[in-house]
C-alpha cells in the first residue's frame, strides 16, 4: 500500500510538472538561475517564479458589436432600447469621437494589435479573394504584432474569446490547421465562436478551441454568452484571485439579422414614420445628451435614398418591417451583454472589472441595398427595383427567422443608423463609416460617471489604454520575437480630465479605394463609387482620383461643407500627409473595390472569383 501511495504521489508530480512545463512553455521564458554542477552536492536547484498579474489588477472585458450605425442604440441617442449599454455608460463613460476604420476584419486586426490594419497586414481581409501578396494586404497579422491576449496572458491573465473572430485565413480555417492564426494561436486560451465574416445565427460556423463542433440550434448570442459564463466561472473556481481578459465580440448585428420574434414584435409599428423622421428624432436627440455639438447640422439624405413619404404603402410596409428585425436583433443583443456583465455581478467581479464596449466595428451596412435582403436565392440575378420589392414582400414573414439566410435592411435605415453622419460602412472617406460609439466602464478607476468625453480616437488606442488602466507595460519580446511598436495613444489621460487636449492627431483610412486622413481637426477625403452589392447609381459613377473633400470637423461635425477649392493648401498637406502615412504603414499597394470584382488579386491560378467565393464565405454551416 505504501509502494502504490509513493507511486501515487509521483504520478500527481509529474502530472504537476507537466502543466508546469506547458505553463511556462506559454510564458516568456526566464534564463536559469540555479547552478548545475557535477553532482547534486555541487548544484543549486532554482524554479522559475511563476507570472502573476500586477497586484489588484482587475478582469478586463472588450466587447466588440458589428454593423451598428453612431445613432442606433439608445445610449447614444437613438430609438433602439439596449438598457444594459446605458447602464453601463451611465455609470462609465460615453467617448463621442471614437473611429473605427470603416469594415470588419481591418477594425479587428487594429483592435487586437493595436497597430493600423496595414500594419498587421490586413488592410483587407483574410479571405483568399479579398487578401493579396504585399506586406499590407496578405490577411497574416505577423508575430511580431502580439495581440492584447498574447500580452495579458503572458502577464498572468487567463484570455478567453467569444463570437466572430474574423482574421484566420480561409486556407487555414480547417480542422487540420494550421493553428497558429486560430484564436488559440493568437494569444488565447479558450475560444468559442466562428471564424470568418458572417454566419447564420441558427446554424453557425461554429467553432470550440481547435475543431470545428455541430450547432445546438440556439442563437448564437446565447451559446457565445453561456460559454463566455462557464470559462469566467471555471477559473473563478480553481483560481479565484486570478484576472481573466474576456473578448466577447457578437456576430451580431451583421447580417442575417435574425432574431426571435419575441424581440423583433416588440417595435411593431415603430418605426412607421420612416427613416427621415427616425434621423430628425435622434439628431435631436443626440444634441440634448450632449453628445453632438450644439451647432451640428443634419446632412441632406444620401444620393439614390428617397425620400419616405415618396414611398409606396408596400414599400413603406416592408422596409418598416425590415427595420423592426433590426431593432430587435440589437436589443436582444445587449440582452446577451446584461446576462454576461450580470453575473459578473453576482459573483462579485463586476467591480473589479474594466469593460470596453465598441458599438460597432464600422457604421451600419450597407450591404442590404436599396430594397434590402432576406436570402441568397437572388443572388447575381438581374432584377429591376420592382421584381425586388415583389420578391421580398412574397417573403415579408421570413424577415428575421432562420429562414432569412442573408436578411438585412435597406440602405434607408442604414443611414438613419448612422445618424448624425453620411455614408455607411466601406466608406473609410466618411464619418458614417468610421464613427462608432465607445463606452468605458470601471467602477474603481471611473470617478465622473455618466461623463462624455470628445477626444479623438481610434481603436488602435484600446490597447495601450488597457495597459495604461491594469498596469502592464507593452513587452518588447513575444516568445522571443520582438515586437512592433504599440501605434495607439492610450486615452488614460482622458479618464479624469474631460478637458484635456486630444494626443490621437493624425489617423489614416483606407478600405478598397476610399480614404482619408485626419490631422487636428481636419479631414480630407476621397470616396470610391465602387463598392460591391449596393447597386446604386453612386457605385456605377467614373473613380475620380482627383475628387478629394476637405473638411473642417471643429466646425462641420457633420461634414456638410467642402472646403476643397476655398483651401487647397490645406488640400495639398493633408493629401501629401496620407501618402506619408500608407507608405509608413504597408499600404502600398492602393488596391480597390474594382481590383477585387476583376479578380485582379488572387493567391492561386484555381482562385475563384470574387462575387463567387462571397457565396462561401455567407455560407454559415452550410459548408461543414
Amino acid at each position: 500500500m505504501k509502494q502504490k501511495s509513493i507511486l501515487k504521489a509521483l504520478t500527481s508530480t509529474l502530472m504537476l510538472a507537466t502543466s508546469a512545463r506547458l505553463l511556462l512553455h506559454a510564458q516568456e521564458a526566464q534564463p536559469y538561475q540555479g547552478v548545475v554542477g557535477r553532482t547534486l552536492a555541487e548544484s543549486k536547484e532554482w524554479w522559475p517564479e511563476p507570472v502573476k498579474a500586477p497586484a489588484g489588477a482587475p478582469n478586463v472585458v472588450w466587447i466588440l458589436l458589428d454593423d451598428v450605425g453612431f445613432g442606433a442604440a439608445n445610449t447614444f441617442g437613438g430609438l433602439i432600447q439596449t438598457p444594459t449599454f446605458d447602464s453601463l455608460a451611465n455609470n462609465g463613460l460615453r467617448y463621442t469621437n471614437f473611429h473605427t476604420t470603416a469594415i470588419c476584419a481591418p477594425t479587428r486586426a487594429a483592435l487586437l494589435t493595436g497597430r493600423n490594419s496595414a500594419t498587421v497586414h490586413e488592410s483587407g481581409f483574410s479571405h483568399t479573394v479579398m487578401s493579396a501578396g504585399f506586406p499590407g494586404w496578405d490577411g497574416r497579422i505577423p508575430s511580431s504584432a502580439g495581440t492584447i491576449a498574447e500580452i495579458l496572458r503572458g502577464n498572468g491573465y487567463n484570455t478567453f474569446a467569444v463570437g466572430k473572430y474574423g482574421l484566420t485565413p480561409d486556407e487555414d480555417a480547417t480542422d487540420a490547421g494550421p493553428f497558429d492564426r486560430w484564436p488559440t494561436g493568437k494569444g488565447f486560451d479558450h475560444f468559442f465562436g466562428f471564424l470568418g465574416s458572417q454566419t447564420d445565427q441558427y446554424k453557425p460556423d461554429l467553432v470550440e478551441d481547435q475543431a470545428h463542433v455541430r450547432p445546438d440550434g440556439r442563437h448564437l448570442n446565447e451559446q457565445i454568452t453561456d460559454k463566455a459564463i462557464s470559462y469566467i466561472d471555471r477559473q473563478e473556481k480553481v483560481a479565484p484571485n486570478k484576472p481573466f481578459f474576456l473578448y466577447y465580440a457578437p456576430g451580431a448585428t451583421h447580417a442575417p439579422h435574425q432574431v426571435d420574434r419575441y424581440w423583433s414584435d416588440q417595435y411593431k409599428g415603430q418605426f412607421d414614420k420612416g427613416w427621415d423622421v427616425y434621423r430628425e428624432e435622434v439628431f435631436e436627440r443626440q444634441k440634448k445628451l450632449g453628445l453632438i455639438p450644439a451647432g451640428a447640422k443634419l446632412p441632406e439624405r444620401n444620393p439614390d435614398i428617397k425620400a419616405w413619404d415618396q414611398l409606396s404603402p408596400e414599400e413603406k410596409k416592408l422596409y418598416a418591417r425590415f427595420m423592426e428585425v433590426y431593432a430587435g436583433y440589437l436589443t436582444y443583443t445587449d440582452y446577451q451583454v446584461g446576462r454576461l456583465i450580470n453575473h459578473l455581478k453576482e459573483i462579485g467581479q463586476l467591480d473589479n472589472t474594466l469593460v470596453f464596449i465598441s458599438i460597432g466595428d464600422n457604421g451600419a451596412s450597407k450591404e442590404g441595398t436599396l430594397n434590402g435582403d432576406i436570402d441568397r436565392s437572388l443572388f447575381g440575378k438581374p432584377l429591376t427595383e420592382q421584381e425586388n420589392i415583389d420578391y421580398n414582400l412574397s417573403k415579408i414573414g421570413e424577415i428575421g427567422t432562420p429562414a432569412a439566410t442573408q436578411g438585412n435592411y435597406p440602405l434607408g435605415w442604414a443611414q438613419a443608423a448612422n445618424t448624425p453622419f453620411k455614408y455607411w460602412k466601406q466608406d473609410a472617406n466618411s464619418e458614417g463609416g468610421t464613427h462608432n460609439p465607445l463606452i468605458v466602464f470601471y467602477p474603481k478607476g471611473i470617478k465622473d460617471k455618466g461623463g462624455i468625453r470628445t477626444q479623438y480616437s481610434h481603436v488602435i488606442d484600446l490597447l495601450p489604454t488597457t495597459l495604461d488602466l491594469v498596469g502592464i507595460k507593452a513587452p518588447e519580446q513575444i516568445r522571443g520575437i520582438n515586437q512592433i511598436p504599440i501605434e495607439g495613444t492610450s486615452l488614460a489621460y482622458s479618464i479624469d480630465d474631460a478637458k484635456a487636449p486630444t494626443r490621437h492627431t493624425v489617423q489614416y483610412y483606407y478600405i478598397f479605394g476610399s480614404r482619408s486622413i485626419y490631422k487636428d481637426g481636419w479631414k480630407a477625403e476621397l470616396a470610391y463609387p465602387s463598392s460591391f452589392i449596393t447597386g446604386n447609381a453612386q457605385s456605377r459613377q467614373p473613380f475620380d482620383e482627383n475628387a478629394w473633400e476637405l473638411y473642417n470637423l471643429n466646425e462641420d461635425y457633420t461634414e456638410r461643407i467642402d472646403l476643397a477649392k476655398k483651401y487647397p493648401e490645406k488640400l495639398a498637406e493633408l493629401k501629401a500627409l496620407f501618402e506619408e502615412q500608407a507608405k509608413a504603414h504597408n499600404l502600398y499597394p492602393y488596391i480597390t473595390w474594382d481590383d477585387v470584382l476583376k479578380g485582379r488579386i488572387h493567391r492561386t491560378k484555381d482562385s475563384k472569383s470574387f462575387l463567387d467565393s462571397v457565396k462561401d464565405i455567407t455560407k454559415g454551416s452550410d459548408n461543414q
